[in-house]
């Protein structure tokens, strides 16, 4: 038997659901370009897809609308349990809990499409409800006016947001819809094969995605775009880190080993959108002036911009708050952790490795 350390290298599954390539830059969802989708389809209509294995026309699409817009309302139940939780609970806490307590018989095995639509659709509502309530707030109830994202913003601020922030955040949506057999993604597709239900399996993927090492959220980009400030400090600040041999956030990924295709395409999302914004021309002049330091400082090494860079700058421009990073992170990806659920009980078998034993062997018995 072969043992790798992690998994690394490992293929685990056959999917239809996502492809990543990171020699050659590539993500790829059923069968289209993740970038080319975030860039002209909504989250509703990748959804769909991911879901279907096609893109919706437009009776499908409305339908689709119609459906998730009906599930948002939080049951009273869970209004109950928020509201008795510890205020000091992480919000990925939060929502692992109230996930898990929707999971009544309705949720039985085999997982439907349908279950994917209901825990979708009321993440989000969770998410916001419980950061109101930590911040003091009262509760806003879902707008059934707004598509998904919208709706998710509007509840978290209690204003419709303008077509660009929306439009940005969506891209960022569809972007972390999925991304290949992840911690999280691997966790769903355990838990599925032991024929749990879709919540189970769910909750396997939340906890797993709260690790700082999977979860990790756009924050510390931010602090740094802050910190450099102005044009004038870029050089001096990004050669001082260089020199210190410290890591510069927001560049360099473990998969990628070229350009990462959703940083790619929540920049041309960005600037799109943000016209003459003195905060993107100082992201861009950033990013240019790193990349050249990180060729003059690492000569032959393969670093390029990745997608924590540019979501910062998505999450910077709306304004959302580095608390909800992670959890919206989550309220986008669990469409992809559905859909493999999904794929995995249509043609399951129970995950079942084996361990290389290092302890003690006792003497044989005389």
């Amino acid at each position: 038997m072969t043992y790798t350390k992690g998994l690394e290298g490992i293929v685990a599954a056959e999917t239809k659901v996502g492809h990543v390539d990171g020699g050659k830059g590539q993500l790829i969802y059923r069968g289209h370009w993740a970038k080319d989708l975030a860039i002209h389809y909504t989250f509703e209509e990748v959804a769909y897809l991911i879901w279907h294995d096609s893109l919706p026309n437009s009776k499908e699409l409305a339908e689709l609308k119609e459906r998730m817009k009906k599930e948002r309302k939080l049951p009273s139940y869970i209004l109950t349990i928020m509201d008795n939780l510890p205020q000091n609970t992480e919000s990925m806490s939060v929502l692992r809990t109230c996930i898990s307590a929707l999971g009544d018989s309705s949720y039985s095995w085999p997982p439907t499409i349908d279950q994917a639509i209901k825990l979708t659709s009321i993440t989000p509502t969770i998410i916001a409800y419980w950061f109101r309530k930590q911040n003091g707030l009262d509760y806003i109830a879902p707008n059934e006016n707004l598509d998904h994202v919208a709706n998710y913003m509007y509840m978290i601020t209690g204003e419709v947001p303008t077509q660009n922030s929306v439009k940005s955040l969506s891209a960022y949506f569809v972007l972390t819809i999925e991304h290949g057999m992840n911690a999280s993604t691997f966790s769903s597709r355990v838990v599925s094969s032991t024929e749990s239900d879709m919540v189970s399996a769910i909750c396997a993927s939340i906890g797993a995605m709260k690790g700082p090492l999977h979860g990790g959220a756009p924050s510390g980009v931010i602090d740094m775009l802050e910190e450099i400030g102005s044009e004038d400090n870029i050089e001096p600040w990004v050669r001082e880190k260089l020199e210190n041999g410290q890591k510069i956030m927001g560049f360099g990924h473990r998969v990628y080993k070229t350009h990462d295709p959703r940083a790619e395409a929540l920049k041309v999302v960005s600037e799109q959108i943000a016209g003459s914004d003195n905060w993107f021309k100082l992201i861009l002049q950033i990013e240019e002036v790193t990349l050249k330091l990180l060729r003059e400082y690492k000569p032959g090494r393969e670093i390029y911009t990745n997608v924590e860079y540019f979501a910062a700058a998505v999450m910077k421009s709306i304004n959302l708050p580095a608390d909800l990073f992670t959890p919206t992170f989550t309220a986008s990806r669990i469409v992809g952790w559905t859909a493999h659920v999904l794929e995995q009980s249509a043609d399951n078998r129970i995950y079942r490795p084996e361990s290389h034993y290092t302890g003690l062997i006792p003497e044989a018995v005389k």
